[in-house]
């Protein structure tokens, strides 16, 4: 089979490496990739937000299947376009892409459908979102979200009125998000323990994956900056069998059958953000792509062909393929550029790739890395790998990663030392 992934960051690399490993996959290329997937697959040069050329191109290869990594063109209509081709791809239509492309869509589509969420406003005027902020009888903290797609940065955490009023004119009068913040949400701060729930779907038929848990933070003791992620392991140590049970039944079943009843039906990955809350689960947001770097430790754990189960779900399939989890756990460990997420060097030389990627059990995914004229392998963005380690469970896959990590090398690199701590003492607990 010819397969296509468009995408060149960490979540690409994982979906590459997991396609190469299918038995059935003659031809893969990535759209545009990386440093780390050039290594196993070929790299075509059209940007994965040149919809029109990535449209074009695979038309004229005849793909038999295509794999869409990121959010922005899932929201644009690529898998609408495919489709009218006959191409078979994993990824929702913009219809069904509305649930992460319009907070307002996807808040107003969890209040219609009685999804557990918290309580929130839509604002469209400055004049009316300062009367608001400003009352009285508004909680705080709060959080202030842009409508549209904001290279996710578009969530302001506020606690006090003057930082949110500084949010919501911010991204009303066009000058912090553009387009995107012209609609913003205003929401009550959910308190608890923050998770991360994905299933596939093929619009009729649910397959939940396998559990991870992220960190945002760009330090230790998730203090700092949010970033796009410093780390994730899997399985969760707070999503038990019977919170994803309600969580299926509560949040993922009516999601489905909602935007099935609104003739948009759900095919793809969705990627629910959740927190669990003394109420219950709650959601927080939808994505309707794989997390990264939860996709780093997702795919490894898969006993099976993930080429199967996005074929099917792109098919209408999902019903009739066996799913099975290795019984280890994952740990992935973010390597980032110096001053990520504020501003960053690139060009930086890498060094002690091979000798980590020869590690029992180690596989380092790319993220933000580009080939150098001298053939070397350069940093190209903030996150730069993401090192992935499996092992029998969290502390094992915990030490295995930070081996390989300290293995690795160039000037400036930053990471955080305390990825899965946290799950290993909790796991540790519930032993005892």
């Amino acid at each position: 089979m010819k397969v296509l992934v468009i995408g060149g960051g960490g979540r690409e690399h994982a979906l590459v490496w997991a396609l190469h490993r299918s038995p059935r996959v003659t031809t893969l290329r990535c759209a545009p990739g990386n440093a780390g997937t050039a290594a196993i697959a070929e790299n075509v040069a059209i940007p994965a937000d040149d919809v029109d050329g990535l449209v074009a191109h695979a038309a004229g290869e005849k793909y038999d299947l295509v794999v869409v990594g990121p959010e922005g063109p899932l929201v644009a209509g690529i898998a609408d376009r495919l489709g009218e081709l006959h191409i078979p791809v994993f990824g929702p239509s913009a219809a069904a892409s509305r649930m992460e492309g319009s907070k307002v869509f996807s808040k107003e589509f969890m209040a219609r459908h009685r999804i557990p969420t918290a309580a929130f406003q839509v604002f469209r005027d400055e004049a009316e979102a300062r009367e608001h902020l400003l009352s009285e009888d508004t909680v705080y903290p709060l959080v202030v979200k842009a409508d549209g797609l904001a290279a996710g940065k578009g969530v302001i955490l506020a606690d006090t009125p003057r930082e949110a009023v500084d949010a919501a004119t911010g991204m009303l009068s066009g000058r912090d998000f553009g387009a995107a913040g012209r609609t913003i949400v205003v929401e009550e701060m959910l308190t608890g323990t923050e998770a991360s729930f994905f299933i596939l779907a093929d619009g009729d038929h649910v397959v939940e994956l396998a559990t991870c848990q992220d960190y945002k933070r760009a330090l230790d003791g998730d203090q700092g900056l949010n970033t796009g992620g410093m780390g994730t392991y899997s399985p969760s140590a707070f999503l038990d069998d019977a919170t994803r049970r309600t969580v299926m039944d509560t949040i993922v079943a009516p999601t489905i059958a909602g935007m099935q009843a609104e003739g948009a039906p759900y095919r793809g990955v969705l990627f629910i953000g959740i927190m669990l809350t003394d109420e219950g689960p709650q959601v927080l947001e939808y994505n309707c792509r794989f997390g990264d770097p939860e996709t780093q430790v997702l795919l490894p754990r898969l006993d099976g062909d993930w080429l199967e189960l996005l074929l099917a779900s792109a098919c209408g399939t999902l019903d009739q393929v066996p799913v099975a989890w290795l019984d280890q756990a994952a740990v992935c460990v973010v390597m980032a550029a110096g001053g990520y997420p504020g501003s960053y060097g690139k060009g930086a030389r890498i060094d002690g790739l091979d000798r980590a990627d020869a590690g029992d059990g180690i596989i380092v995914f790319h993220a933000g890395t580009a080939l150098g004229e001298d053939g070397s392998v350069r940093t190209s963005g903030g996150r730069v790998l993401g090192v992935t380690a499996m092992g029998r469970d969290i502390p094992d896959a915990r030490n295995r990663a930070y081996r390989a990590v300290a293995g690795i090398r160039w000037e400036g690199e930053q990471h955080r030392n305390d990825i899965g701590a946290d799950a290993a003492a909790t796991l540790e607990e519930i032993r005892e």
